[in-house]
């Protein structure tokens, strides 16, 4: 016996009966990113592995242990991208966008992570990005979390808190660096294997540590805030002045650096308490060297990304109410003619009426079989099309959902009944 065909673990199939809550939720994204003027752009799955060596750092637990590379036969070394902000960053600077001035782009799609899959960490998961390239105040940090408090309130969350910190630049961060090896090296003793390895290669990195025996340790280590370069602190100062005026409440995180390199000045974290270890739905910050790191003409940047996956999980624990559901109406067609005609009135119906789903029947059953499927498909009418109705040139409309009585109609005043319908 052949083994049974499954999808691979941590690689999820999104259901019919799902289908409709994503896309709510992408949707009512793409259209708030939309309103304050990001452009959606596209890029490819895969890119070289390069592009993600240099944009998110080797010495990084992504590039070390989560990558999906392969090298190609003509030698060259491909990946899964496992996050967005590398290769949107490359197709800036391949097709010399900044030059235009500021951008402001979206995008979404699916990325790849070798890792242990658990409840909102996948190997393949889905994410929407938000990044703006050639602004340097605080002023678009903030436009940021003012876009994202609205998404929250837009889908009804509660719950979400915005912690916030600051890297300062690179300079004052390999200065800091330094002044945390030191404190770290002669605790040495109370250090485990993973920190251990990341002193040498990323020792901001400890400081993210869930290791509760090193907790008291790490709270006591000096702070990277009380090293910061003027400009970033006053930087950080004026982001905090925004998000006041906003009304947009935060937490200063000192411990919060972000697990990629490129990371500088600002970053953030929207952080629930409601999906237990995996409790960030949303993260980023500023990156203001790395479009020269990559290659490109020095410009600065700033953005974030949404886990759709936790997202939804949020939505579920918190049994947010979403109307996800269109009016729907249910075509039931009985007769060889009306089935020919009922495809001339699906295709009008649908032009008429682009907000509501309409479903022709396509199982040629009985008039019994079809209000059976009718009600299956959760359909508020049927609109019905027999020989009766052929003849005298009409539709009947039956509602599915109230005692409201069965009429018959043109099918111009069908579809301004429709149109009308509340």
């Amino acid at each position: 016996m052949s083994k049974k065909i499954q999808a691979i673990r941590g690689m999820n199939d999104l259901l019919p009966k799902d289908s409709d809550l994503w896309m709510f939720v992408e949707r009512t994204i793409a259209d708030l990113f939309s309103s304050y003027g990001y452009k959606n752009i596209r890029t490819p799955v895969v890119e070289s592995t390069d592009t993600f060596c240099r944009a998110i750092g080797q010495a990084t637990d992504i590039v070390e242990k989560e990558m999906y590379s392969w090298t190609e036969s003509n030698g060259d070394s491909l990946s899964l991208r496992p996050e967005g902000t590398a290769g949107c960053v490359r197709m800036m600077i391949e097709h010399n966008l900044p030059r235009e001035g500021i951008q402001k782009v979206f995008y979404q799609g699916a990325m790849f992570r070798h890792e242990r899959p658990q409840k909102g960490r996948y190997r393949q998961f889905h994410q929407v990005g938000l990044e703006v390239f050639g602004a340097s105040d605080a002023k678009i940090d903030a436009e940021l979390m003012q876009i994202t408090h609205s998404l929250w309130q837009k889908l009804g969350l509660e719950n979400v808190t915005l912690e916030i910190n600051t890297l300062g630049s690179s300079e004052a961060r390999a200065s800091y660096r330094q002044i945390l090896v030191d404190y770290f090296s002669v605790n040495k003793d109370q250090l485990d294997e993973d920190s251990l390895r990341r002193l040498e290669s990323n020792p901001l990195r400890i400081l993210d540590s869930k290791n509760e025996s090193m907790q008291g340790l790490i709270n006591n280590a000096p702070k990277l805030m009380d090293h910061l370069d003027e400009e970033s602190a006053i930087h950080f100062e004026q982001f905090k002045a925004y998000l006041t005026c906003l009304g947009i409440d935060f937490v200063i995180n000192t411990r919060l650096v972000r697990g990629l390199d490129y990371y500088n000045r600002t970053v953030f974290e929207w952080t629930t308490t409601d999906l237990g270890a995996q409790g960030t739905i949303c993260a980023g910050g500023r990156y203001d060297s790395l479009v020269e790191k990559m290659g490109g003409k020095p410009t600065t940047a700033v953005g974030l990304a949404i886990g759709l996956e936790r997202l939804i999980l949020l939505l579920a624990e918190q049994k947010v109410e979403i109307a996800t559901k269109q009016l729907a109406i249910y075509v039931v067609v009985l007769g060889d003619d009306a089935q020919l005609k009922s495809m001339q009135i699906t295709g009008e119906l649908h032009n008429q009426l682009p907000n509501i789903t309409i479903y022709n029947d396509i199982t040629l059953g009985s008039f019994k079989s079809q209000f059976k499927k009718a009600d299956k498909a959760n359909a508020d009418f049927a609109l019905i099309l027999g020989e009766e109705e052929l003849n005298n040139n009409q539709v009947s409309i039956k509602p599915l959902k109230s005692q409201d009585k069965q009429q018959s109609l043109s099918l111009a005043e069908a579809i301004e009944y429709f149109k009308d319908y509340k």
